[in-house]
């Protein structure tokens, strides 16, 4: 090195250096091999490198030196650099203990330090420790500047306290302070957060009116704010005010535009945006792209996402991790695991190494296509490339094969977990626990639960609501009210789908007392019901035949602002017909849609074309079956085989066998009964041309027993598929005998036949 080395050198190499421990190698090198003596700047320099890269313990040593060779006095900058880079890195004491220590070491703090470490607490959310900071800045009678006044503002909103930091902001120049651009901007954007728009508008426009132009940096903070909330449009508002004021926007600002829209759900509108700042000269980078092709794949846009990945590459751009993984994950939630692949591909050509979060997507994909064999692959290459799995990966391939019924699979590989490092959560428990109970293996699954306790993991509510759910579903209500009783002594506490699992359990065992005092211990406990619990408890009543208390609950679940639903309607006029009372539900039903603005569905209509059908009400049931096409509810099979039945019921057969056609023409397949009853009917009443037409159809629509697809020659089946067809009917009990012996001569009949095939 020359013997005219500087300090100012010295500084410089340090302060390009990007490897701080070679910077630090270096400035020790020159001092013991060339005398040099280092200085307040060359300290301060090493001292910032190593604290902005977080090598603390050398910075600490670093300054240790630096006391003993420099006048101590002079080191507050050097201070609140270091507490700085301390705050930067979440390390809050520490920067409180660098600010401590200045008295010490003879070194009175200032305005600079107190702001420094002020700003520090309320960017971490010790409020009220910044505000005990500033009282003893106060008791010192160090006078606080415009800088304190604003990190007190950004602490009075970020309390949501948007008027007291405007107070502040008023009494700036009554102490002496001039406001300015960044107080202002901060008590406006604490208004946007609390939705106080008014305000917020008033004291942007009264900025503005003062002639107080915000920087960018500053304006960009507050639009941040209102893009977060997904107020675009908003802060589109305020840029175009600032920009008349000669605030040029930057890329910054562009980017969080771009967050704003595709966080609203509006990646068109964030294209759109990205194209015309391009034409204006402003330069996307990889956060721009990356926030657009997020935003993209989120509304299943992946493809477009892919293009600008291209787009990105083409431009000079490097994706990142983030990109690949996000297109990568697009597709695969999408279920095109090929294109994921596609991407995978060319990604790995281009120097991207799959992560963790590249195979769980792949995995994630696989699973949810059922190709659960092709996830295993994956989760094993991942393993061969030296992938360490995390929880996620493998709660992923768990769901999977849970999913699928594998059930021992997915607990062989949750007893893999450990060798590989990782320890399974209550998530991966809950996964299997989930997959046990729908196939039927509830005590299997309560005693994996029991395994998981012994092994110190605490069950959430998941976990015991899956358990009762499964328990009430095979009609077990002893071991659902014993888990349900078991919730609370591990400190869980039964939620309403909890309670309304255990409800729907005892209702469809028939034990409505045992429902009505569930509910009552259920409210008592503080557990709102909603509209689910309000219609197991009419399903219940209506079982009991208790109707008229069932119909009271529905000005209670209207009190309860709930609003009754069409399953409460469906339940409680199916009760009124099953017990009897035809004008009762037809009130109920009628009142369902003028009184409490309840649309009907199929559903309605088809129990009281049922009910009136039942009662042989066969002018009533076909009136509402012509009204329920008319408000928009289409008519389903049910609703025709009732008619039919209806029909055949009262003597009106060829109504029904109209109605068979018409279902038959729309694309509805009737059962055998079906066709038994009408062509039964249709043979009493001389109408057996029809029913031979009938069969016939069967035949053409290939409603047929499967001997008759053996038959490959189609002159023998023309022949023989008929009979075979009325044969079977007989044999299944859906014809009478009278019925088959006319048939039976029917399908014979070739003039008949011909007649059938001229009509």
């Amino acid at each position: 090195m020359s013997p005219a080395l500087l300090p100012k050198h010295v500084a410089a190499v340090v302060k390009y250096q990007k490897n701080p421990l070679k910077a630090l190698e270096m400035f020790n090198v020159v001092k013991k091999e060339y005398g040099f003596k280092h200085t307040l700047l060359t300290y301060k320099c090493m001292v910032e490198k190593l604290g902005f890269h977080g090598e603390f313990e050398a910075m600490e040593n670093v300054l240790l030196e630096m006391r003993l060779n420099v006048d101590n006095s002079l080191l507050e900058a050097v201070y609140i650099g270091c507490m700085r880079n301390y705050g930067l890195k979440q390390k809050v004491q520490e920067a409180i203990d660098v600010f401590e220590r200045m008295d010490f070491y003879n070194c009175e703090p200032t305005v600079l330090s107190y702001n420094a470490i002020m700003n520090i607490l309320v960017e971490h959310g010790y409020f009220n420790q910044a505000h005990k900071v500033y009282m003893r800045m106060r008791d010192k009678g160090i006078v606080p500047d415009a800088y304190t006044f604003t990190i007190r503002i950004k602490s009075f909103c970020r309390t949501k306290r948007p008027h007291a930091a405007l107070r502040l902001l008023r009494n700036m120049p009554l102490q002496g302070c001039e406001t300015n651009a960044v107080a202002y901007c901060t008590v406006v954007g604490g208004f946007f957060e609390e939705n106080c728009h008014i305000e917020a508008y008033e004291l942007f426009d009264e900025m503005l009116r003062l002639r107080i132009s915000p920087n960018i940096t500053a304006f960009n903070k507050l639009i941040h704010i209102l893009c977060k909330k997904g107020e675009v449009k908003e802060s589109g508002k305020l840029l175009n005010k600032v920009i008349k004021r000669g605030v040029s926007p930057n890329l910054f600002t562009v980017n969080i535009f771009i967050q704003g829209l595709c966080k609203k759900g509006a990646p068109n509108e964030a294209v759109n945006l990205l194209n015309s700042v391009t034409g204006e000269g402003i330069k996307p980078d990889v956060v721009t792209y990356n926030t657009l092709i997020c935003g993209l794949c989120k509304t299943a846009k992946v493809a477009e996402a892919e293009i600008f990945l291209h787009k990105m590459v083409n431009e000079g751009l490097e994706p990142d991790g983030f990109t690949y993984n996000t297109v990568i994950d697009g597709y695969c939630k999408l279920g095109l695991i090929q294109n994921a692949d596609k991407v995978l591909k060319d990604a790995i050509f281009k120097g991207f190494v799959p992560d963790e979060f590249t195979y769980c997507s792949l995995i994630n994909g696989l699973c949810q296509d059922g190709e659960t064999d092709r996830a295993v692959a994956v989760f094993n290459e991942a393993l061969g490339k030296g992938v360490k799995p995390n929880i996620i990966m493998y709660n992923t391939l768990i769901k999977g094969l849970s999913l699928q019924g594998l059930i021992l699979q997915a607990l062989q590989l949750m007893n893999e977990m450990s060798e590989n490092g990782c320890c399974p959560d209550i998530w991966t428990y809950n996964i299997v626990v989930n997959g046990l109970c729908k196939m039927g293996c509830v005590s299997d699954a309560n005693n994996l639960l029991n395994d998981a306790i012994a092994k110190g993991y605490l069950p959430d509510i998941f976990t015991f609501n899956t358990l009762i759910d499964g328990y009430c579903k095979q009609l077990k209500m002893e071991n659902a009210i014993e888990i349900l009783n078991q919730m609370w002594s591990y400190g869980v506490t039964p939620d309403v789908i909890t309670y309304n699992s255990v409800l729907n359990g005892l209702c469809k065992t028939s034990k409505s007392e045992d429902v009505m005092e569930t509910f009552k211990a259920m409210t008592e406990k503080g557990c709102i019901p909603n509209v689910i619990t309000y219609n197991i408890l009419v399903e219940s009543l209506c079982k009991a035949r208790k109707v008229n208390e069932a119909l009271n609950l529905l000005e209670e679940i209207e009190k309860k602002g709930l609003g009754p639903d069409i399953v409460s309607f469906g339940t409680l006029i199916h009760g009124f017909c099953n017990n009897g009372d035809l004008d009762g539900a037809y009130r109920l039903f009628r009142r369902m849609e003028q009184g409490f603005k309840v649309r009907h569905s199929t559903a309605t209509y088809n129990i009281m074309i049922n009910a009136f059908s039942e009662k042989l009400k066969i002018n009533m049931a076909e009136k509402l079956f012509h009204e329920m096409g008319k408000n928009g509810c289409v008519a389903d099979s049910y609703t025709y085989r009732v008619m039919i039945d209806g029909f055949c019921k009262t003597g009106k057969v060829y109504s029904g066998y109209d109605f068979l056609l018409e279902k038959i023409e729309k694309g509805f397949i009737p059962s055998l009964t079906t066709f038994g009853r009408v062509i039964n009917c249709l043979c009493v009443e001389n109408g057996v041309h029809h029913a031979v037409g009938l069969i016939h159809l069967m035949v053409e629509k290939g409603i047929v027993p499967e001997v008759v697809n053996t038959i490959f020659e189609s002159d023998k089946k023309d022949v023989a598929a008929p009979k075979i067809v009325v044969e079977d009917l007989l044999k299944k009990g859906h014809i009478t005998y009278y019925a088959y012996n006319l048939l039976h001569d029917g399908v014979r009949d070739k003039k008949l036949l011909k007649k059938l095939q001229s009509g």
